[in-house]
């Protein structure tokens, strides 16, 4: 289990350092099939894994920039909703959650080829500064959604988070990613902290899985920085449409 956890967790934390997300919905699979972690494990497993390669990820992403009064609304309106989340998750049989973070998994795949237009969402000024009247109902409905699916599945919801900031609120890419990362550490928390009551956890396998991905996600927030947007989304979004067909086929057939 160990060598495997080593393994999955550099996957999923160079993938959190590249594109501010996507880590955080391999991580559950990745504990589940590779490292052979039972599903209600494996989801606070995650979160801790996720939360703490974001924390590290977002350090290279400070200079270009984190919109914190964003990362804080999205983050506090997800709060509730993750615990709801988790409240659903124990009443909601296993392989149905595992179809439907496929599911999931599918529609995150499929968004992310289509190109991001630079700022000219309802969020952003020319100036730099933030239409806080269309933007904070925008912001609540986003931070509502991602955390209730960080409590249900166990995402920090960076799948989501980055095509919203994007593409829905319309900031540039380079504040995205780092306001993503901010984002997916207090909904990990969130999460985690929901599942306190009932939490089962390998500290040997969660040790070596988030060390790994922490390393990762720094060496390759570095490296991401130069590398061409367009390449990594495209790559990502493979990536996640194949490991969605497998969960679809393993919860299916049980």
């Amino acid at each position: 289990m160990i060598p495997a956890a080593l393994l999955l967790g550099a996957i999923v934390g160079a993938l959190l350092g590249l594109v501010g997300g996507g880590g955080s919905i391999l991580a559950v699979p990745a504990l589940v099939y590779g490292v052979g972690l039972p599903l209600e494990e494996a989801i606070p497993t995650s979160l801790i894994v996720v939360g703490a390669a974001s924390a590290v990820a977002v350090l290279p992403r400070l200079r270009a920039g984190v919109n914190w009064r964003l990362a804080g609304i999205i983050g506090a309106a997800g709060i509730p909703t993750a615990y709801l989340g988790t409240l659903v998750n124990r009443l909601v049989n296993p392989q149905l959650l595992l179809v439907a973070f496929s599911a999931i998994m599918v529609i995150a795949g499929v968004r992310m080829f289509f190109a991001t237009p630079a700022a000219t969402g309802p969020c952003a000024l020319p100036g730099g500064g933030t239409r806080w009247r269309i933007c904070l109902p925008r912001a609540l409905a986003t931070g509502t959604v991602v955390g209730f699916l960080t409590g249900l599945l166990g995402v920090g919801g960076g799948f989501l988070i980055v095509p919203a900031l994007a593409l829905v609120l319309g900031l540039p890419m380079g504040v995205t990613i780092g306001t993503s990362l901010v984002i997916i550490v207090i909904n990990s928390v969130a999460g985690f902290s929901a599942h306190l009551s009932d939490v089962q956890i390998d500290w040997a396998v969660t040790g070596a899985f988030a060390g790994t991905a922490m390393l990762a996600s720094l060496i390759a927030g570095r490296l991401g920085r130069g590398l061409p947007d367009r390449v990594l989304k495209t790559s990502f979004a493979i990536l996640v449409l194949c490991i969605a067909v497998y969960v679809a086929v393993r919860a299916l057939v049980g």
